[in-house]
């Protein structure tokens, strides 16, 4: 985008629209000039607001400058109130590619008793970035359609680049992640109002203390709704984060890719989450300790409390909270593969939460000193599992330093109903077990939290209002004791869909896969209340139906010769929605959307070749790494596609590791442009017509590799080797110039 010209839009009521042009050079390099205080401040890239002021409503299109300090608006003073009603900052076209996004639209340095209120920010990196400020007001502004990265996982093919890992942040790696929120070194404060969506992260907290977060929607994020880094006191309360998920291809795998609602890391203690919906999130809510936790046995995110959430229907735990001491109390914890994963954790209180439907219930390694008490657990596979390893890590200073040994757990007066098996004890003892009640089958009341708890709900639920008003400095503050409505909990987790990406929210006309089969074809009509039909066709033999209502499922044949490329174009007409970049769809006009599928490459004839010593590593002696493809391969075979992910090994003979491929294709690409794009861990070579265009021959983890290829006939090789660990070889042609790297993932 540098150097494009970005047209700002400025309207005044009752004035001529005024255009005037900005480049993202000239933007970034804007110097930074104080405005005296006034009632309205037009708007000018690289401004500095000293004193309360409102920004001119508008509509500005300028690109965000480069580093994240360097905003298109900063505050910087005490006592400010910048009124941002009636504009819109917009750093990208509404319906570009949201990977694109650069830079910080506001900043806040330092300063107190500051409040941003208003506004639309998108576009952007960092829609509004935070440092320093003690008592930060953000207010009823929308940070939605800020930056976040395309994903390679797919259905029922899981790509390892889109792993997240947020274990470093002592020296600032969060912000390689972006926000549409991020907050660092802020004390006091209240967050209200928000909608941040179709981002990758809605809120990150970092050092930031005895905040309120209340009223917010964090939801259809590819990373997290909320995540919180060494930061206490902090009172989160009434918010959505429904369906902050990556990682997730319905009856396929169900890994989440360590994304989560609310994300509690490294000595982030004493917080309360109460009356949140987290529902369809990687994790629903997910805390580890820390590494300085880890490296000397000390410490923990400790004395957090969890009281009356949903975090229902999370492809893998609705709770996690590991190698620390929290309460878990009246919360709905169902639909999941864990409801709480516990490991390592100690004196840890699991009350009154109602799991259902769950893979396991509560499960917890090397745990200790645990309380299970007074829960319903319904139709869970497996109730209650207590166990330790046979051996631990040995780097783990935590296992080293700290007594480990999974002992004294107390499991009492819980209620166990219609669940397939309720206990597995492994190399663990020392437990209160019982009384509990077993029923054969569920209840046919609803489990409640209030019934389970009591009083004490009440007696929580009183103290969850305090600590509000607390936050807020307002006596008067009104928190209700309920979890915010919505449709979305009632959903069951295959409602999850998570395309190239993120997470789909329903409100425009989507195809999307049943399943992998080949032909035909099975798609499933998704978006609002509506009705479909066929309007356009390539390279497809049969549709059946040709029109209906969404929910439908379609199923294509492809025309013989077309299964590597073909289209189905539809026409929707129904209820009002959005496009994923948010752009109104009025009721009852017609909206077009497709489904493409395009292989061109393949197949591929791949040699396969292993070798044992590793002095002959690749990266340790190339030479004779290359002769081994002189010599005899394992076995060849004939692959549709050259596109493998594993642990162990899905093509039999291979070993586990010390393997390579030699595989060659030809491919026949029409007039247009496009991208030949590599996945690789660990290196990989590719030539295209005997020149070599792709060399990431180093021993790495999973990442992408791209370089624009042009039309007409070409023969593709490549060679790649794996060493240890995790296999991940992907290589491909897809129209269009797409020169993404994906997640950032670690640093």
């Amino acid at each position: 985008m540098n150097g494009t010209p970005r047209h700002i839009v400025a309207r005044r009521p009752g004035a001529r629209v005024c255009i005037f042009t900005v480049t993202a050079a000239a933007a970034s390099l804007l110097l930074p000039h104080p405005l005296d205080a006034q009632q309205t401040l037009a708007f000018s890239p690289g401004m500095v607001v000293t004193s309360s002021a409102r920004i001119e409503p508008g509509v500005y299109a300028v690109a965000g400058p480069g580093p994240p300090e360097r905003a298109l608006i900063t505050v910087r003073g005490s006592g400010i109130v910048l009124d941002l009603a009636g504009v819109e900052l917009r750093g990208l076209d509404v319906e570009a590619e949201p990977d694109r996004a650069r830079g910080t639209a506001l900043r806040v340095d330092g300063g107190q008793d500051v409040t941003i209120r208003g506004g639309i920010i998108r576009g952007y990196r960092f829609g509004i970035l935070a440092q320093g400020t003690r008592n930060l007001r953000v207010l009823d502004v929308d940070l939605s359609h800020n930056w976040k990265p395309r994903l390679f996982s797919q259905v029922g093919h899981e790509s390892l680049v889109d792993w997240l890992s947020f274990h470093d942040n002592e020296n600032r790696e969060w912000m390689r992640f972006g926000a549409a929120l991020y907050l660092e070194d802020v004390t006091r404060g209240e967050i209200r109002g928000v909608r941040a969506v179709q981002g990758m992260n809605g809120l990150l907290m970092t050092r930031t203390d005895s905040l309120l977060v209340v009223e917010n929607d964090f939801s259809y994020n590819s990373g997290l709704g909320a995540g919180l880094y060494r930061s206490r006191g902090n009172v989160v309360v009434r918010n959505h984060f429904d369906f902050d998920v990556r990682g997730y291809s319905e009856g396929h795998y169900q890994r989440g890719q360590d994304s989560a609602g609310i994300l509690v890391y490294e000595q982030s203690s004493g917080n309360l989450f109460a009356h949140n919906s987290a529902t369809h999130s990687g994790d629903g809510f997910f805390l580890w300790a820390g590494r300085s936790t880890m490296d000397t046995g000390d410490g923990g995110a400790n004395d957090n409390l969890l009281f009356h959430n949903d975090f229902s229907w999370a492809p893998t735990n609705a709770v996690e909270v590991t190698f620390s001491r929290n309460r878990v109390v009246g919360n709905y914890l169902g639909g999941s593969r864990y409801g709480v994963w516990g490991g390592y954790s100690w004196d840890t209180e699991i009350r009154g939460n109602c799991f259902y439907r769950n893979q396991y219930g509560v499960a917890i390694e090397h745990g200790q000193d645990n309380r299970i008490q007074n829960n319903r657990f319904d139709m869970d596979s497996l109730v209650v599992s207590l166990w330790s390893r046979e051996s631990e890590p040995a780097d783990w200073g935590y296992a080293r330093l700290r007594d480990t040994r999974s002992r004294g757990h107390r499991i009492v007066d819980n209620v166990f109903a219609g669940n397939a098996e309720h206990w597995r004890l492994e190399r663990t003892g020392g437990h209160d077990i019982g009384p509990n009640t077993v029923l054969a089958e569920a209840p046919a009341e609803p489990c409640d939290p209030r019934t389970l708890l009591g009083p004490v709900f009440g007696e929580l639920a009183d103290s969850v209002v305090s600590e509000a008003r607390i936050r807020a400095g307002d006596p008067n503050l009104v928190v209700a004791s309920r979890i915010p409505g919505s449709a979305r909990a009632a959903l069951p987790r295959s409602a999850i869909v998570v395309d190239e990406w993120g997470p789909f929210d329903g409100r425009s006309p989507k195809l999307w896969p049943v399943d992998t089969a080949e032909a035909p074809v099975r798609l499933r009509v998704l978006g609002p209340e509506g009705r479909w039909r066929v309007i356009g066709e390539r390279g497809v033999e049969r549709v059946s139906p040709r029109s209906g209502s969404v929910g439908d499922t379609v199923a294509v044949v492809p025309a013989p010769g077309s299964e590597r490329d073909w289209r189905l174009e539809l026409e929707y007409v129904g209820a009002a929605g959005r496009t994923p970049r948010g752009t109104p769809l009025p009721a009852g006009e017609p909206v077009s959307f497709d489904f493409e599928r395009f292989h061109p490459t393949g197949p591929w004839e791949v040699r396969y070749f292993a070798w044992s010593d590793p002095r002959s590593d690749p990266d340790r002696d190339p030479e004779a790494f290359d002769a081994l493809f002189r010599g005899t391969p394992l076995f060849t075979r004939r692959e549709a596609r050259f596109d493998y992910q594993w642990y162990a090994p899905r093509v039999p003979g291979l070993p586990q590791e010390r393997w390579a491929a030699e595989a060659v294709t030809r491919v026949q690409l029409d007039p247009g442009a496009y991208t030949l794009r590599t996945i690789s861990d660990d290196g990989i070579r590719v030539w295209v017509d005997g020149e070599l265009v792709i060399d990431r021959f180093d021993p790495h983890g999973s990442q992408v590799d791209h370089v624009p290829i042009e039309p007409g006939p070409h023969e593709i090789r490549v060679r790649y080797f794996q060493l240890g660990g995790w296999t991940e070889a992907r290589v491909e042609v897809v129209r269009g110039l797409v020169p993404s790297a994906g997640s950032p993932g670690p640093h």
